[in-house]
């Protein structure tokens, strides 16, 4: 395919996928909204200061995140087996779904998008510990068997092991690269799904990384993955449209921990695992505020911040959650912008 149909075939892509979420939203919200599947704020007593501060957003509809991946799955799979059953030059050179570039991180969103509907259900009928969902651990184990098939899978099928170390090579991990590829992804998700605790602020920082990711792609010829990468931000910014504050719904783990999986596989097919904390900069900060704050408080028995995730912090300090959002989507997009010139450059 030319390279001119290629630069366009991302933006039709992704102005299909927008638009049939955009179209398919209002439904979606009236059956959250009939159906009560609202979330459920849990861990009220280890998150007091958090808890305060979205008292008010009790009962908003969650699994938001639905829209993103069932619009993004709908789009592939019509455009592949349009492509198969009737050919021609419109689906088959919309198609984007290649065993090579897409097929992972494709089955990788929806096995982790249904994990995630699985603990989203439990939440809203407030089934299970601490308020309702899945346990700690069982969300952690069901996401590492996710992340260690698609691991062994493209170590096994791709026949890939080495990883991009920026101006400097690759480096074989041989076996290694397993558990690193997995680690990755599960790391990925986990930071994403903590990011997701203010109306619109998941979806921005996301929009940028997967923009970054799909630039990065394109400009090694990966253009499937590109167009797939497109394909996710039309979705998020559908999605995006309703999930500014105040939102309508919410992510979800079908959406957070979703979308965070598959991030760290394509941050993986790119070979470049290791820009993904430059790129997703926001979410780093956020895990490592967790990681700190519990730290602190099992060691020295006090806490470094007012709240975590990050982000609750600078709540609990008076900054308003419009101005909490808006500042760590222009941290992703300067960090996605360094990252993706470092990419080109290195």
């Amino acid at each position: 395919m030319p390279i001119d149909s290629q630069v366009i075939r991302p933006f039709i892509i992704a102005a299909m996928t927008f638009t049939l979420a955009m179209v398919f939203a209002p439904a979606f919200l009236r059956f959250l909204q009939r159906n009560r599947l609202g979330k459920s704020l849990r861990d009220t007593k280890k998150a007091p200061i958090a808890m305060k501060l979205h008292a008010a957003k009790e009962g908003t509809p969650t699994m938001g995140g639905i829209i993103i991946w069932l619009t993004v799955a709908v789009i592939t799979l019509v455009l592949s087996y349009g492509c198969k059953w009737f050919g021609g030059d419109v689906f088959c050179r919309l198609n984007f779904l290649s065993r090579g570039e897409t097929l992972l991180p494709f089955g990788v969103l929806i096995a982790a998008a249904l994990v995630g509907l699985v603990d989203d259900y439990l939440n809203v009928k407030k089934i299970g510990p601490h308020g309702g969902g899945l346990r700690v651990r069982h969300r952690l184990i069901s996401y590492s068997v996710i992340a260690l098939i698609a691991a062994i899978w493209f170590y096994s099928k791709l026949e890939w092991d080495v990883i991009h170390i920026p101006f400097d090579g690759n480096l074989s991990l041989g076996l290694w690269y397993i558990p690193f590829f997995a680690f990755v992804l599960v790391a990925t998700s986990n930071a994403v799904n903590l990011t997701d605790g203010l109306d619109g602020l998941a979806g921005g920082t996301l929009m940028t990384a997967f923009g970054a990711f799909g630039v990065i792609a394109f400009a090694q010829g990966k253009f499937d993955l590109a167009v797939f990468c497109a394909a996710i931000l039309g979705a998020l910014l559908a999605f995006l449209w309703h999930n500014i504050t105040p939102a309508a719904f919410f992510m979800g783990d079908t959406g957070a921990m979703s979308l965070g999986t598959v991030l760290g596989v394509i941050a993986m097919l790119t070979n470049q695992p290791l820009l993904l904390p430059l790129i997703g900069l926001p979410f780093v900060l956020e895990t490592t505020s967790v990681i700190i704050q519990v730290a602190s408080k099992k060691i020295r028995g006090k806490k470094v911040f007012q709240s975590a995730p990050l982000h609750h912090h600078f709540e609990a300090i008076g900054w308003g959650e419009p101005k909490v959002v808006m500042r760590f989507w222009v941290i992703a997009i300067i960090c996605a912008s360094i990252g993706t010139v470092i990419a080109f450059i290195d």
